[in-house]
């Protein structure tokens, strides 16, 4: 697997570096937008880590740029409290973002999710299709089925399951979800989220016996992909 660094920062361009290619990462890097942009269109990379804030082009028009030639995964990586920068970002199409400091497993999961929405039987570019086990998620329809049947939920239990099952082994906090699936204006209380949480393992009949979902306690939530071999 390539993996294309877009970030002007060298010392942190070395950091990533060296453990990428300590996990068997091919690399290479760009310290601008607008080269970044040439690179990333090239179609040698599997994914690409795009910095934010970049001379020449930043990274939020980078993106958009991008999304319009190349479906290839694009992770974010923003300053802390840059809620819009993610906003944005996400809605341009990036896959997922991490902020500023952050440790390197939390990216490297975070990467290894993304790859997998690419291969075969996990999702496609035309329907988005996501799958574990029996349970299977379209987001072009926004239909969910378990062992072949169609199960109904409404756009808030929908996007928290599809949240989940897109950062499969990543641990999620009650704010994460929060901020992601009812916006980051929301100032409800973030019990609503072991409420829906509730909901989502009703409909899609989340049992111990089989179970989905999972409480991480005092953090929040987490979908494993029991069969997935490391």
């Amino acid at each position: 697997m390539r993996i294309l660094i877009v970030e002007d920062e060298a010392e942190i361009t070395r950091f990533l570096t060296l453990e990428l290619q300590h996990e068997g990462y091919q690399t290479a890097s760009c310290s601008d937008g607008r080269s970044g942009l040439e690179r990333a269109l090239s179609g040698e990379f599997d994914l690409v880590l795009l910095d934010v804030m970049l001379p020449e082009l930043n990274g939020i028009e980078v993106l958009r740029r991008l999304r319009k030639l190349s479906a290839v995964p694009v992770i974010l990586v923003t300053a802390r409290d840059a809620v819009m920068e993610k906003v944005n970002g996400l809605d341009m199409g990036a896959n997922d973002y991490i902020t500023k400091p952050f440790h390197i497993e939390e990216l490297l999961a975070r990467i290894r999710v993304a790859l997998r929405c690419g291969e075969p039987g996990t999702q496609t570019s035309g329907d988005d299709y996501l799958s574990l086990g029996d349970l299977s998620l379209s987001s072009a329809s926004r239909q969910v089925t378990r062992a072949g049947e169609i199960i109904e939920m409404t756009k808030t239990q929908y996007d928290l399951l599809e949240y989940l099952l897109r950062n499969r082994d990543i641990v999620l906090t009650r704010d994460q979800i929060l901020s992601h699936v009812w916006g980051y204006e929301y100032a409800g209380n973030s019990n609503v989220v072991d409420v829906y949480v509730r909901y989502v393992r009703n409909r899609i009949h989340d049992t111990e016996e089989s179970k989905i979902i999972e409480t991480v306690r005092g953090i929040g939530y987490v979908i494993r992909d029991k069969t997935r071999k490391e």
